[in-house]
C-alpha cells in the first residue's frame, strides 16, 4: 500500500524556472505574482516494502569468547620470509646474469647485482632477495625464464 503526499514547492521570483520576470502575471494567479509554486506529489511505500523510513540497524554482539575477525587477523602470523637463491651455471656470460638480475628484481642496483654474480660464481650460489614466498616465487621463475639456475628456500633457522 503506497501514501501520496501532495503539496507545493514555493519558488522565488528569480527561480530559474521561471520564464516570466518578478511581477508579471502568470496564468494561474490573479493579480501580481511574486511568488509561484510548483505543484508536487511524493510516494512512499509501506516500511518495509522498500520505500519509507529506514530502520535502525541491527547491531551484533560478541561475546567474550568468540574473537572478532580484527582479532583474528591481528594474531595471525606474518607468512615466513624466502631466500631466492642464485646458482652458478657454466654457460650464461657474467653481464647477462648482471643484465637479468637488474631487470628481474625491483631495486636492484648494478652494484649488488654485480656482488650477486661474483658469489655465485665463486662460491656455487648466492641469496640474490629475502621476500615473502609468493615474491620469491615470482623472482625464482623470471630468473629461470631468462635462462639463470635459481631456487628457492625458507630464510628462517638454516645455516
Amino acid at each position: 500500500m503506497e501514501t501520496a503526499i501532495y503539496g507545493r514547492i514555493p519558488l522565488s521570483p528569480n527561480h530559474v524556472f521561471n520564464p516570466k520576470p518578478a511581477g508579471d502575471r502568470h496564468p494561474l494567479c490573479k493579480g501580481k505574482c511574486t511568488n509561484i509554486s510548483i505543484p508536487v506529489a511524493v510516494s512512499a511505500a509501506v516500511p518495509g516494502k522498500g520505500g519509507g523510513l529506514l530502520e535502525r540497524p541491527v547491531r551484533e554482539k560478541t561475546t567474550p569468547a568468540r574473537d572478532s575477525e580484527f582479532d583474528l587477523r591481528k594474531s595471525r602470523k606474518p607468512a615466513p620470509p624466502y631466500r631466492v637463491i642464485l646458482h652458478n651455471d657454466n654457460f650464461n656470460k657474467r653481464e647477462y646474469v648482471v643484465q637479468v638480475l637488474m631487470k628481474v628484481i625491483p631495486g636492484m642496483t648494478l652494484d649488488n647485482a654485480v656482488n650477486i654474480m661474483q658469489e655465485a660464481h665463486h662460491n656455487g650460489l648466492s641469496v640474490v632477495i629475502i621476500c615473502a614466498q609468493a615474491d620469491a616465487e615470482e623472482h625464482c621463475m623470471q630468473l629461470r625464464h631468462n635462462g639463470l639456475l635459481s631456487s628457492i628456500e625458507p630464510a628462517g633457522g638454516g645455516c
